[in-house]
């Protein structure tokens, strides 16, 4: 299987299977000397872990990390960094039927087609558990921004037709749903106690921010920083669109109103507005940088669906085993580490864009 690894200079490599021993993922390109902990690692880690709410799986995990290499005496040594979760509350059982037929919304089928095989213990790498080792490398990639001044934040927008309409920093975690909106967090949880109720889903929108980005950042053409942010944040399993700033509302604005004025203002170039989300011809303009992902219902429900086994012929099933009836909540975490990687990358890459800076980092 191709596509487990992500990244140019900052880059990383996922591994393992909801079901099997453990998962984990190797980080390589972490500068030397860089303060890692795994209390830090944790700390993310903590954020997406099942069993944590009565809106997550009930399946518990401690998503306890391990530091196999890579790092001496609190810091990285420059060599990759091999970080693993073991799986501890795996139950198979709960998946057997599961190898017979094609579960709606899920991968199944597209893995049979392509494979031949598949593990179909929890989707085996297509269960939202292999991102337990994007969010491990992401908290790196957070400690690496944070050296450097740049400070990226995810939180719940929105929950099925429950958008926040007031922002808190403080209450995102304050609530099991991740919202900075205290009223639409409590109007949020009624609407997913009425869908629990009649043994459905919802879906919902992730908002990231980045806020300290310097300018010039992404390449023109195909490696734009949206482009790149997009594809990130893509790669989520769950997540079916992504918005950079004003997102889908270009389509509706006039240029007068969608373009962002620049000024001059103590001495460096700002813009007025900033309905580009931070990037202008692929590149880093200084502003925040903004993106939503737009994330799916859960596929497992408990309600009967159509489909059909191998063998061809159309079933009626109703899905078991331990799911999360949204899923918006744990993968805000998710969108934060990618959007982090994501900008680590680009700021290793961008090291060698100019010949001046070349030249003032070697003194010649």
């Amino acid at each position: 299987m191709a596509g487990n690894t992500f990244g140019k200079q900052f880059r990383i490599t996922t591994w393992g299977e909801s079901h099997g021993k453990a998962i984990g993922v190797v980080v390589d390109g972490v500068p030397a000397e860089l303060p890692i902990s795994e209390s830090d690692i944790q700390a993310f880690l903590d954020r997406r872990k099942p069993g944590s709410t009565r809106y997550s799986t009930p399946r518990k995990e401690a998503d306890a990390v391990q530091i196999l290499s890579g790092v001496f005496e609190g810091r990285a040594t420059g060599t990759p960094i091999s970080l693993l979760i073991p799986n501890t509350s795996q139950r198979s059982s709960d998946y057997s039927e599961i190898a017979s037929y094609y579960r709606p919304g899920h991968a199944d089928y597209t893995y049979d087609m392509k494979y031949g095989f598949r593990d179909y213990r929890g989707g085996g790498r297509s269960s939202g558990r292999e991102t337990a080792g994007r969010v491990a490398a992401g908290a790196i990639a957070s400690l690496f921004l944070k050296q450097l001044g740049i400070r990226v934040c995810a939180y719940t927008r929105s929950i099925g037709p429950i958008s926040c309409e007031d922002f808190c920093q403080e209450e995102i975690s304050r609530n099991p749903l991740c919202m900075p909106d205290a009223d639409a967090a409590a109007r949020a949880q009624d609407y997913l106690d009425a869908c629990m109720k009649q043994f459905d889903s919802s879906g919902g929108v992730v908002e990231c921010f980045a806020d300290g980005v310097p300018a010039g950042l992404g390449d023109p053409v195909f490696d734009k920083l949206d482009a790149a942010l997009a594809g990130a944040v893509m790669s989520i399993g769950a997540v079916k669109a992504v918005e950079i700033g004003d997102g889908t509302a270009v389509s509706r604005a006039r240029g007068s109103e969608n373009n962002d004025p620049f000024r001059m203002r103590d001495g460096h170039v700002e813009k007025e507005t900033n309905h580009a989300g931070g990037i202008l011809g692929g590149i880093s303009d200084g502003s925040r940088i903004l993106l939503r992902a737009h994330i799916k219902p859960t596929a497992s429900i408990f309600s009967d669906q159509q489909t059909v086994n191998r063998n061809g012929e159309n079933i009626t099933i109703r899905i078991k085993g331990r799911h999360d009836p949204v899923i918006v909540p744990r993968a805000v975490v998710v969108v934060e580490s990618m959007t982090s990687l994501v900008l680590a990358d680009a700021l290793l890459s961008n090291m060698t864009a100019r010949l001046d800076r070349i030249r003032e980092f070697y003194k010649v």
